[in-house]
């Protein structure tokens, strides 16, 4: 990296916007089958875990 590629921020003809990001939105059906399938795949992994280790009868 040159001098020449060094940015003076000292300089009041530097103009830096900062932008706020959108906050995320969710429709309230989305959200809850997130939810569901999340609880279903963990009730599914524990089951599947127990099958594979002999405890389900």
């Amino acid at each position: 990296m040159g001098a020449e590629d060094v940015i003076d921020l000292d300089d009041e003809d530097t103009l830096i916007e900062w932008y706020e990001a959108r906050p995320v939105t969710v429709s309230t059906a989305v959200a809850s089958g997130a939810i569901v399938s999340a609880f279903a795949l963990g009730v599914l992994t524990a089951v599947g875990a127990l099958a594979l280790m002999g405890r389900l009868d």
